[in-house]
């Protein structure tokens, strides 16, 4: 399968205060930790769509790591670019920048258990999470998406969807203030 994985990182921050994805976690920015788990997904290559000034770091090797700066802050202009920027990829995996915890092993079950599905999206305890995983059938509804919303309506409201369970609860850990750096396992 040809996959790409997008990080979202355009977001304001407006709950944190400050630049949340540049907060230092583990000795270096909460994006870094985005990207590393987006590498390490079975992908060509990594899109994160990122606001201008914004620091997304070096990544030498490969798949290599491609930025693009979106002035937009709305949820759904920023993973619309995304998928535009996904050409012809046949799916693309959803990260999001302010969730450092993924565990590595998520994407590459996800990859697995898609097979013609529309989407394929880890779940804890029944509550689904992140990583998400878009065939490229998803990819002409997505582009039709508007305001500071993502694909989860969209996805709740089909039956082709691959919901797979995952032993992890950190599919749900995202960083909106800064006390949640503190409380991450």
């Amino acid at each position: 399968m040809s996959a790409v994985a997008l990080v979202l990182a355009a977001g304001r921050s407006t709950r944190f205060g400050s630049d949340k994805l540049s907060a230092w976690l583990d000795g270096e920015p909460l994006l870094h930790h985005a990207i590393r788990t987006a590498r390490a997904a079975p992908v060509e290559r990594v899109i994160v769509v990122a606001r201008p000034g914004l620091d997304t770091g070096e990544w030498p090797g490969t798949p290599a790591v491609e930025t693009l700066r979106l002035e937009s802050y709305a949820l759904s202009e920023t993973l619309k670019a995304g998928i535009a920027a996904a050409g012809e990829a046949k799916a693309a995996f959803v990260f999001l920048g302010d969730m450092p915890r993924i565990p590595a092993e998520v994407a590459p079950t996800l990859a697995a258990a898609i097979g013609d599905a529309y989407a394929a999206m880890p779940c804890h305890g029944g509550k689904p999470g992140h990583p998400v995983l878009l065939s490229a059938a998803a990819f002409p509804a997505i582009a039709a998406l508007t305001g500071d919303e993502g694909a989860g309506r969209l996805l709740r409201s089909r039956d082709d969807v691959v919901r797979v369970e995952v032993s992890s609860p950190a599919i749900h850990f995202d960083v909106d203030r800064p006390g949640d750096l503190e409380n991450l396992p």
